[in-house]
């Protein structure tokens, strides 16, 4: 299968996850659907690794960890947001995270006072969060301002994964390893919130179903973005990837009769193309990450 058919194929399984997401929040908590979509990712992973014989012992347990806390983070506010939120709202908040990405690379050069500031990647990340101003006055007007805010949250997560990741992949660590960790991450934290807020719920089939389609969309929509980002062009990949942006209002005016407002999408419109020059600009003053820009969140 070409690259691009495996991105727009990635895309609309996280797309469907989102679906998924919502709707299992009906039955449980953020933190229940994190544990348990760690719990069939740690499964799947396993599995895979033993048909490939790897093994899963890792030389950077560290590395991993806080790879996995901001992570899991992500992942929480991202599965909160998508419950208290507009599906679409939800996904464009969290796909801030190449703004987020250029915002920190902006930090960097300030703070580290070696390299000009590309005026470029600042009006990308000043479009972005105009984008996000747009997205997010419907929701001020419902007051709902925190799951917002949660939304935004997690992009910015899923930006230091996307880091961490990346320095993963530098030490040698393979992505089912990765992939594996993380998902170890997603069942300890998801537990224990769970158990400090005791916040367990009864369990029906409608809601067995939904962890278990939860789980394996995101482990199927994981493993083919890596290996999307392994044999095709990154920017023609990062630029496919805002198709689950567009999946995503598809799902939620379809399913969920969620409001079609032209601010919202004009925001999502402005997010995207500030995604995408941030994407295009990072490409350029990093050849060398082009290749990792995958996150597990």
């Amino acid at each position: 299968m070409p690259a691009s058919l495996m991105m727009i194929a990635a895309t609309f399984l996280f797309a469907t996850m989102g679906v998924c997401v919502k709707l299992a929040s009906e039955f449980y908590d953020a933190s229940e659907i994190v544990m348990y979509r760690g719990l069939v990712g740690v499964v799947a992973m396993a599995l895979l690794a033993r048909s490939q014989r790897l093994s899963l012992k890792t030389a950077v347990p560290a590395m991993h960890f806080w790879r996995s806390l901001s992570g899991v983070l992500a992942l929480s506010l991202w599965f909160y947001s998508i419950g208290k939120l507009p599906l679409a709202t939800a996904m464009t908040l969290n796909y801030m995270s190449s703004v987020w990405m250029a915002l920190f690379l902006i930090g960097g050069a300030v703070m580290l006072g070696s390299a000009r500031v590309d005026g470029r990647l600042v009006f990308a990340v000043l479009l972005g969060f105009a984008g996000v101003a747009l997205v997010l006055r419907p929701t001020i007007d419902q007051q709902q301002l925190w799951h917002g805010l949660a939304g935004l949250l997690s992009g910015m997560l899923s930006a230091l994964a996307y880091l961490q990741v990346t320095s993963l992949g530098r030490a040698g660590e393979p992505e089912i390893r990765i992939v594996f960790y993380f998902s170890m991450g997603g069942v300890a934290a998801g537990a224990l919130t769970s158990l400090a807020s005791s916040s367990w719920h009864a369990h029906s089939l409608r809601g067995v179903a939904l962890l278990l389609a939860v789980g394996l969309l995101a482990t199927a929509a994981q493993l083919l973005m890596t290996r999307a980002y392994g044999r095709g062009k990154p920017l023609v990949n990062a630029s496919l990837q805002y198709l689950g942006i567009v999946f995503s209002f598809i799902y939620g005016a379809l399913l969920f009769h969620d409001a079609i407002t032209v601010s919202a999408l004009a925001g999502m419109a402005l997010i995207i193309a500030a995604g995408l020059a941030a994407t295009q600009l990072r490409a350029r003053s990093t050849p060398a990450d082009s290749q990792h820009s995958v996150t597990e969140s």
